[in-house]
C-alpha cells in the first residue's frame, strides 16, 4: 500500500528538479556569453590606451643644458658695454634649465657727468613633456609671454617693438623710455630687451643706461646695437653647449637667419631692472 506513494513522491520530486537545472545552464549559457563580452571590452580600452599614449609621445628637447650665463659674452663684447663692469651671478636650482647673469658699469667723471649701465642675460631651457608638449612649443609660448610682459612693463614710455634677424628660431626686440628722480633731478633710462628663442630655450637680454650728473643720454639706437649683439653671443652660446653635450642634438643658430618676425602680442616675465639703474646711480 505504501509502495506506489513513495513511488509518486520521487517521480513528483525529480519533475521539480527539471527547472532547476535549466535554470542553472540558462545562468551558466548567459555568463559565457558576458564573459566574451568583456573579453572585448577589455581588449578595446586596451587599444585605445596604446593608441593614446602613442599619440601623447613628443619629440625629444634639443637642448640638454645651458651654459654658464656668466661666461656667455665676450670679454671685447662686455667691455664695449659695461667697461670694467662687475658681474653677478643669479640664483638657480638647477643652472642646467635655468641661468642668468648682471653686469653694472659706472663711468664717473665726477661734475662733468657719468655714464651708467646695467647688463643682465637670462635663459630658461624647456624639457618636453609627454602631458605639456614638446620642449620647443613650451618654449615659443614662454617667449611670446617674455615679448608681451617687456612691452607691458609699468612706467615705459614711447614702447616700440621690431623683429630681430639672424638671431636664433625668433627674436623681437623691445624698447622703451623710464624715468626716475636722481637728487632731486629727472633722469631718463634707455631700456633695451631683446627676447630670442633658440628651440627650445628662451635667452633675455636686457640692457640699460642712463647719463648722470648732467650727462647726456645715451642713444637709443646705439644701446639697441649693443643688446642685440649680446643676444647673438648668448644663443651661440647656448648652442655651443649644446653641440658640446650632444653633437647629433644641437642646430644651427643661423637656421633663421634668413627669418624676420614681427612680435608675437601672446608670450614670461622679461628682467626689466631700471631700478637697478637708480640705485647704482645712488651709491655713485
Amino acid at each position: 500500500m505504501h509502495r506506489p506513494t513513495k513511488r509518486l513522491t520521487r517521480v513528483l520530486a525529480c519533475a521539480a528538479a527539471v527547472p532547476v537545472v535549466l535554470v542553472v545552464a540558462g545562468c551558466s549559457s548567459d555568463s559565457g556569453s558576458d564573459s566574451g563580452s568583456e573579453k572585448a571590452s577589455k581588449e578595446s580600452k586596451a587599444s585605445a590606451s596604446t593608441a593614446g599614449d602613442a599619440a601623447k609621445k613628443v619629440a625629444p628637447a634639443t637642448y640638454k643644458s645651458l651654459p654658464q650665463a656668466c661666461s656667455a659674452l665676450s670679454k671685447k663684447t662686455l667691455d664695449d658695454l659695461v667697461p670694467k663692469g662687475d658681474s653677478k651671478a643669479g640664483a638657480s636650482d638647477d643652472e642646467s634649465t635655468r641661468a642668468s647673469c648682471s653686469w653694472s658699469s659706472l663711468d664717473n667723471n665726477g661734475v662733468k657727468g657719468s655714464q651708467y649701465r646695467w647688463l643682465n642675460v637670462s635663459m630658461i631651457r624647456f624639457d618636453s613633456d609627454v602631458n605639456r608638449g614638446s620642449g620647443e612649443k613650451l618654449a615659443s609660448a614662454y617667449y611670446a609671454k617674455q615679448v608681451k610682459d617687456a612691452q607691458a612693463t609699468d612706467g615705459a614710455k614711447g614702447v616700440k617693438t621690431s623683429a630681430v634677424s639672424g638671431t636664433g628660431d625668433e627674436a623681437t626686440l623691445v624698447r622703451y623710455d623710464r624715468a626716475y628722480k636722481e637728487k632731486k633731478k629727472d633722469v631718463t633710462s634707455r631700456q633695451q630687451t631683446v627676447v630670442t628663442r633658440v628651440d627650445n630655450v628662451v635667452v633675455t637680454v636686457d640692457f640699460n643706461g642712463s647719463g648722470l650728473a648732467g650727462d647726456k643720454t645715451p642713444d637709443a639706437g646705439d644701446l639697441s646695437k649693443d643688446a642685440e649683439k649680446a643676444a647673438k653671443e648668448a644663443v651661440a652660446a647656448v648652442t655651443e653647449s649644446g653641440r658640446s653635450a650632444s653633437p647629433s642634438a644641437s642646430k644651427s643658430p643661423s637656421k633663421s637667419a634668413d627669418k624676420s618676425k614681427s612680435a608675437d602680442e601672446s608670450g614670461s616675465g622679461a628682467s626689466v631692472k631700471p631700478s637697478a639703474s637708480k640705485s647704482a646711480a645712488k651709491d655713485s
